[in-house]
């Protein structure tokens, strides 16, 4: 079984007080939820106790009057119990519904801001799994977990001290089968609980196993593996019903096993107490109301075993979403220096960076860029091209050096001013399922429909767009489906030109396309460079000759730098890959 999968302690103190933080901005409504719990456990023996006055005080004495009376009554109490049930229901529902919503926005707002680093050591499946079905499962907790248990418990105790009140030898009857009840209780809520594990772990690798292959679908049948894939499937899916079957078969042995004891004590209920009405020692409203009774004490005791498991599910999921929360694996944001009027001069001086340890990628790497001025980097892949681009825009932090914009390092500049300097170019690129209004502007209410057209028309994409079934408001589908290659790089060009960026990073953006494509890519490329810093990663070398300074990398260093001609006349690894080229294209 999964780690993750298994459950944990229910009554964890640490996550419990975590877990009532959250419900501070309620507490007028925990306070009166709290009250209504304790309010109808006063409330629920109060039938079998009025029904014991009517039939000693009124039905035996044929005071109809009387019975009238007490009939109404009974009905303005069931009314009152159906409307203080009605809202501990819904308090309790709204209560969790409210504060699993907050935990969520704080849950994707702490996403927002992890460093990448992070997202390259955690499945997205697990997160996914996070922000969605463990926030569900939390919210069982307040709708049938902690509520609902404290209002069992409490019905239990109110219920019992009413009935030793009344009678207690026949409270000792009532309560001479509870010791079966509680053991056979006890099993059940282990039994389940191993139930609910297996169940939640089908459940995932189903969940895994689907959106894998509907994403690499492709793939699937490209190679005519739909056969050998359906056989996996219908493995999991077997699995997963075996283990809900389980869960069931535990269910309809325990519940009938309850109802058997409920009805064993019933049973010696009436045996007993007929003979004290039979001798008048007990009276028959006594005895009524105690069979009543037995049924409202052994109905919580049923129920508390399937809400212990839910509470305890949503304490391991709350626990879960803590440590989640707790993560401090974000680029630290204490610069801030805003950068208005940045001009953009590059330096990196003596930069190392590893991903992992000290497994460097890159290795003591310097080199100056101009404002205005473009530089290629070239190389083999692996080679810490990209590496390059991505500690730039501090998407993660490099372990020795020093790197500096404009003078400043820049650990000094705010985080999002820095990146928003920063237009980037990726070879693969992502649309969210929205209209490419949206993927332009990304929501940000400060980006004109004027300046999105003016960069549209800049980077040469306004016509093809407009062309569009419905132009800018055209939905592109998921991560663009309906747009070419070429289209999908036009509209991340404008993407990135809406900014008004001092410097333009671009990785690779015209690897995945065809020629033609790659002549209007290349000429909406000379626009947006134009006036700006640019830093290119390029395969095709004859799209970087113009460069002013090309840079060469193997492994992690720099090998070469220099223009175009000047690294020809070198007849170093850059004419190697150059000639290579050469003879792929001759």
């Amino acid at each position: 079984m999964n780690k993750e999968e298994k459950s944990g302690r229910i009554f964890d103190i640490a996550v419990i007080k975590r877990l009532l933080l959250f419900m501070r901005p309620y507490r007028m409504q925990f306070f009166l939820l709290i009250f209504l719990i304790i309010l109808l456990a006063a409330l629920v023996p109060a039938t079998p106790l009025l029904i014991q006055h009517t039939i000693d005080h009124h039905i035996m004495e044929a005071n109809y009057r009387g019975l009238t009376v007490m009939v109404c009554i009974m009905v303005g109490l069931l009314l009152v119990q159906s409307i203080v049930q009605y809202y501990n229901t819904y308090l309790s529902g709204w209560l969790g519904q409210n504060i699993i919503r907050d935990i969520r926005i704080d849950l994707f707002r702490h996403l927002l801001n992890l460093r990448l680093k992070f997202y390259d050591n955690t499945p997205i499946g697990r997160l996914v799994t996070r922000t969605i079905s463990d926030i569900e499962t939390l919210s069982d907790v307040f709708s049938e977990g902690l509520a609902a248990i404290a209002g069992d418990i409490l019905q239990i105790l109110v219920i019992l001290g009413v009935m030793f009140y009344i009678d207690w030898r026949l409270t000792l009857v009532s309560l001479a089968m509870l010791p079966l009840l509680l053991i056979s209780t006890y099993i059940f809520k282990e039994k389940i609980k191993e139930s609910f594990n297996e169940v939640r772990t089908a459940v995932s690798n189903l969940n895994s196993f689907v959106q894998e292959h509907i994403t690499g679908m492709s793939i699937v049948q490209i190679f005519n593996s739909e056969e050998a894939e359906f056989k996996k499937f219908n493995e999991i899916n077997r699995e997963h019903k075996r283990a809900n079957l389980k869960s069931v078969l535990y269910y309809s042995v325990y519940f009938p096993v309850a109802e058997v004891i409920s009805a064993a004590c019933t049973g010696m209920l009436v045996w007993y107490g007929a003979r004290g009405v039979l001798s008048e020692d007990i009276t028959l409203g006594t005895l009524t109301a105690f069979i009543m009774f037995i049924s409202m004490f052994f109905r919580p005791i049923r129920m508390i075993a399937d809400r212990f498991n839910t509470l305890q599910l949503g304490i391991v999921s709350t626990d879960r979403i803590l440590k989640l929360l707790d993560s401090k694996d974000y680029i630290p944001n204490e610069g801030t220096y805003q950068a208005q009027d940045m001009k953009g001069e590059v330096n990196f001086k003596n930069v190392w960076f590893a991903y992992n340890g000290e497994e460097y990628v890159l290795k003591n790497i310097s080199f100056d860029v101009k404002a205005g001025e473009t530089i290629a980097l070239v190389g083999a892949t692996g080679a810490g091209k990209s590496s390059i681009i991505n500690l730039l825009s501090r998407f993660y932090d490099i372990n020795k050096g020093h790197i500096y914009i404009d003078g400043h390092d820049i650990q000094e500049y705010e985080l999002n001013a820095l990146r928003s300097k920063i237009g980037v170019v990726l070879q693969d690129v992502f649309l969210f399922s929205d209209t490419i209004m949206q993927n332009i502007t990304l929501g940000d209410p400060t980006i004109t429909r004027e300046k999105v057209l003016e960069a549209a028309e800049l980077v040469g994409a306004r016509k093809f767009i407009e062309r569009l079934p419905g132009g800018f408001e055209y939905n592109v589908m998921e991560r663009g489906a309906t747009l070419s290659v070429g289209q999908r790089q036009l509209i991340s060009f404008v993407r990135a030109m809406v900014y008004d960026p001092r410097i333009i990073v671009l990785d690779e953006a015209t690897s995945s396309v065809d020629t033609e494509t790659e002549e209007l890519i290349q000429q909406a490329i000379e626009k947006m460079m134009k006036g700006r810093t640019s830093i290119v990663i390029a395969h095709r070398l004859s799209t970087i000759q113009k460069a002013n300074k090309i840079i060469v990398m193997d492994k992690g260093e720099i090998k070469e730098q220099g223009t175009h001609e000047e690294l020809l006349q070198q007849e170093g690894l850059y004419t190697q890959l150059y000639r290579m080229q050469y003879k792929e294209v001759v």
